[in-house]
């Protein structure tokens, strides 16, 4: 598996002493910055898949497919590992903060994204380099829909996450 083009973490979590209601409403605003940045990452996603769905019929031959194609490979892994490596962690620590119990939430929802992150990261293993884009050509389109399918039903799981364990706490924070 390759990395993105720059796997980054969205923010940086300062540490100070502050009262129980003051961790809460820094913990929701960091998690709220935090998801605010990954959405728009998201949009880019939405935007590159786009692009490159479809794009036999509307390629120039000064723009080839393996370049669009290792764009959005690129921007897929860094958003599948923002998931992951640090927008679920902050959405947990949150609901800590809040004092609820999202156990069942997490147990019930992250191995559904699992799913979806092991297509992604086949997705990427098939098409992330020039020769590997070039070899499997032929099964581009079939590969799009799938991971397109999974991306979306991806999207709506980690939608609940962000509504059970942050977006509920807004007015808590107002």
């Amino acid at each position: 598996m390759q990395m993105g083009r720059n796997t980054k973490m969205l923010t940086e979590v300062p540490t100070t002493q502050s009262t129980p209601a003051e961790n809460k409403i820094e913990e929701w605003g960091t998690v709220d910055k935090v998801i605010s940045r990954w959405l728009q990452e998201r949009q880019e996603l939405i935007l590159l898949y786009c692009k490159v769905d479809g794009l036999k019929q509307f390629a120039t031959k000064d723009t080839p497919i393996s370049i669009r194609v290792q764009a959005l490979c690129d921007v897929l892994i860094d958003y599948v590992s923002a998931g992951h490596f640090e927008v679920y962690q902050h959405l947990m620590r949150e609901a800590e903060q809040f004092q609820e119990d999202y156990q069942k939430t997490i147990d019930r929802i992250l191995p559904l994204i699992q799913r979806s992150t092991e297509i992604a990261l086949d997705f990427n293993d098939r098409y992330s380099t020039a020769n590997d884009c070039e070899s499997n050509l032929s099964q581009l389109a079939k590969d799009l829909n799938h991971l397109g399918i999974n991306i979306v039903e991806r999207f709506d799981l980690e939608d609940q996450l962000i509504e059970s364990l942050h977006t509920s706490h807004s007015e808590l924070v107002a």
